[in-house]
C-alpha cells in the first residue's frame, strides 16, 4: 500500500488528514470532550515547538547568517511575493469569505523544513543552505506571520489586538526557547530519536485539525462550502505555486546565483508549512473559523509535495544524465 502511494506521489499522511477531517465531520468533539481535545492539542503543539527548539543548533544559525543574500531572496518570496499573490487571489468574487481568508492566510506562512531540505537534496542543490534557509523561515514565521495576519486579515475584521501575540509567545515561542536553551542536555536525545519529533509533529497537527474542523462543522462549515469551491481552492493552489516557482527561478538567475543555490530558492521559497500554519491559526482566529481557514492550506500542502517531488526527480535525472549531479554554473 505504501509503495502504491509513493508511486502516485501521495503522502500517506494526507490520508490521515482526510480521515481526521472525516471523523471531525461525523463525530465532532462536543461539550466536555471539546475542552479535553483542545487541551490535548495545545499541549501537543507546545511539546512540538519545544522539540524543534532543541533540534536547532546555534552553529546552524551562525553558518546560515553567512549566506544572507540567499536567505533574503527566499524570504522575499515567502513573506513578500506570496502575500501579494494572496491578496489578489483572495479578492476573487464569489469565494466563500472564510475560504478566501484561508487562501490569504496560507500565503503569509513560513516555508516548510523537512520537505524543503529533502527536495533540495534529491535535486542536487545546496543542502546546507537549505537547512539554514528553511529553519530561519520557520523561526521568522513565528513573529512575521502574526504581524502579517494582523495587517491583512484580523486587523481589518476584528481590530488590532496584542492578545494573539501574547498567546503565541506563551504557547509557541516560550517552549521553543526553552527547548533551545536545554539543547546541551537534551539535544543528543532528540537527534537520536528523530521519529519522536516526527510523531509529535504529525500527531499534534491531527489533534488541531480534529478540534478545528469539529468546531467548524458544528458552526455549519459543510453547509457553507460547496464542491465547486473546493475544486476552485485546488486550482488556485496550483496556480499560486506555479507563479511563485516561476518568479523564484527568474530571481535566482537575475541575481546571479549558481545552480545549487537556485535549487534552494526554488524548493524553499515555494513551500508553506502545515506544521506551523495549523497551530498558529488556532491562536490567531476564533475556533469556529479555524477549520475553513486551514482547508486551503491542506490542499496547498499536498499539491506542493506532489509538484516538487516530480520536479526534484526530473532535475536529479537530468543532472545524472549530464554526469554532474551537483552542477554549478
Amino acid at each position: 500500500m505504501l509503495r502504491l502511494l509513493a508511486r502516485l506521489n501521495i503522502d500517506p499522511y494526507l490520508l490521515l488528514l482526510v480521515s481526521t477531517v472525516g471523523l471531525a465531520s461525523v463525530l465532532p468533539a462536543r461539550g466536555m470532550w471539546a475542552g479535553i481535545a483542545g487541551g490535548a492539542a495545545d499541549a501537543g503543539i507546545a511539546l512540538l515547538f519545544f522539540l524543534h527548539g532543541a533540534k536547532l543548533s546555534r552553529q546552524a544559525i551562525l553558518d546560515g547568517a553567512r549566506a544572507w543574500k540567499l536567505h533574503l531572496t527566499v524570504a522575499s518570496l515567502t513573506f513578500g511575493i506570496f502575500p501579494l499573490i494572496g491578496l489578489g487571489v483572495s479578492a476573487i468574487p464569489g469565494l466563500e469569505p472564510s475560504l478566501a481568508m484561508g487562501v490569504l492566510y496560507l500565503t503569509l506562512l513560513p516555508s516548510t523544513v523537512q520537505s524543503s531540505i529533502a527536495f533540495t537534496a534529491i535535486a542536487g542543490g545546496n543542502v546546507a543552505a537549505a537547512v539554514c534557509s528553511a529553519s530561519f523561515s520557520n523561526l521568522a514565521g513565528i513573529f512575521l506571520t502574526p504581524v502579517l495576519t494582523a495587517v491583512f486579515i484580523t486587523g481589518k475584521t476584528q481590530g488590532f489586538s496584542t492578545v494573539p501575540i501574547i498567546a503565541i509567545a506563551v504557547q509557541l515561542l516560550l517552549p521553543f526557547v526553552a527547548g533551545h536553551l536545554l539543547r546541551p542536555w537534551i539535544g543528543g536525545f532528540v537527534q537520536k530519536h528523530k521519529k519522536l519529533v516526527g510523531y509529535t509533529d504529525r500527531g499534534s497537527i491531527l489533534l488541531v485539525v480534529y478540534t478545528a474542523f469539529g468546531a467548524a462543522v458544528l458552526e455549519g462549515l459543510w453547509q457553507k462550502v460547496t464542491l465547486a469551491e473546493l475544486g476552485l481552492i485546488a486550482a488556485l493552489s496550483l496556480g499560486i505555486l506555479a507563479v511563485v516557482m516561476v518568479v523564484g527561478n527568474v530571481l535566482g538567475r537575475v541575481l546571479g546565483f549558481n545552480h545549487a543555490d537556485r535549487i534552494v530558492i526554488l524548493f524553499c521559497g515555494s513551500k508553506k508549512s502545515l506544521a506551523t500554519g495549523v497551530p498558529l491559526a488556532g491562536v490567531l482566529f476564533p475556533p469556529a473559523q479555524v477549520g475553513a481557514i486551514i482547508l486551503p492550506l491542506m490542499f496547498f500542502h499536498q499539491i506542493q509535495l506532489m509538484v516538487c517531488a516530480v520536479l526534484a526527480r526530473r532535475m536529479a535525472a537530468q543532472a545524472e544524465a549530464e554526469g554532474d549531479p551537483v552542477a554549478a554554473e
